[in-house]
This record gives C-alpha cells, structure tokens and sequence, in this order.
C-alpha cells in the first residue's frame, strides 16, 4: 500500500496524520470529523475556541465547502504567489469545532504536488495545524516536531523533497461584501 493511500486510510477512520504541508510541518485530520478534531485539540494542548485552517485541491473543492463568497477571492488565489489562506466568513459541512465561533473558516488552495495528491487521493479537504504545542514555535523539519506529538499520532507521511517555507501562511479575512483584513503576514 502507498503512503498516500495508509494516510488516507488513517483519516478516513479518524486518525490524524504528522506530514509537510506547503509551508511547515502539520497535523492533518477529517475536517468532519469532530472525534478527529479533538484529538488534534488534545496532542497540540490548543484551546478549544481556535479555529482551524482546511486544505482543499481547487476552488471546485473549497466551493463545496464555501457556500457564497465575493468574487475578489478568485483573483486573491490566481494572483497568489506565496500560500494564502483565506478566511471567509461562512462554511458548510464541516465539525463545528474547524470553524471560528462567528461560522468562519480559513482554507487555503495549495498549490504544493505533494499536498495536492494528499487531498486528492482522499478526496476530501484535510485539517492542517502547525505540528506544534500552541505557543510553541512552528515545526519547519520532522526533527524540530515535539516528541509528545510524534507518540500520539497515527502515522507520518513524508515527502522527501520537502522545503519548509520557515514561516505558515499569510492570513487574509474577507467580509461578506469584500472588505480584506490582514491576519497574518
């Protein structure tokens, strides 16, 4: 069995996966999955009222999830060299515990193979979370990710063409009639 197909196997049966994003190290998991959820809550020691960020394939994808945006958001990922995560202000479909508590959720449409086949293959969009103790710096190699998280998960995927970026994403929040908000540069 490839790698691909056992982390697709462990998500889908609510496991949560150690792997490199297209930024950092992440944890991964079933964004429907409320069990799934908690359990990354319960290995980063992250307060419940944060949201998460998803990753998704396409913009078909997040429209599956994001059910009315403005039309800047098209242009914002076309346009975007560096990952962009974008907050949008309402979601469908998805654990309550991924979203902000005003219904939000931040995606980003990676544009990274390695994460693109992740997703693809499971067909779904994945929860990602620095692979980090909150507070703690972000993970930019498997061997800066803390012990206590590499025991509670349930399996890794490497990718060993991986480059961290040194930083996450860049945060942008869109209002229901297009105002942006800078979140994180």
């Amino acid at each position: 069995m490839s790698d691909f197909l056992k982390a697709t196997e462990v998500i889908r049966s609510g496991g949560v996966i150690l792997y490199p994003t297209d930024t950092i190290w992440g944890l991964g998991c079933d964004p429907s999955n409320s069990e799934a959820v908690k359990k990354v809550m319960v290995i980063k020691q992250r307060d419940e009222s944060k949201s998460f960020i998803l990753l998704v394939d396409s913009v078909p994808m997040l429209e599956r999830f994001v059910p009315e945006f403005p039309e800047i958001c098209y242009d914002l990922i076309d346009t975007a060299i560096d990952p962009l995560t974008i907050i949008y202000p309402t979601s469908q479909g998805l654990s309550s515990l991924v979203t902000g508590q005003d219904g939000s959720i931040g995606i980003r449409v990676t544009q990274d193979p390695f994460c693109k086949k992740l997703i693809q293959t499971l067909r779904r969009p994945i929860l990602s979370t620095s692979a980090n103790i909150s507070g703690k710096p972000f993970p930019t190699d498997i061997e800066s990710v803390d012990e206590n998280i590499v025991r509670q998960i349930d399996f890794t995927l490497n990718n060993p063409n991986f480059k961290s970026s040194e930083t996450p994403s860049k945060i942008i929040k869109i209002g229901k009639n297009g105002e942006i908000e800078l979140i994180r540069r």
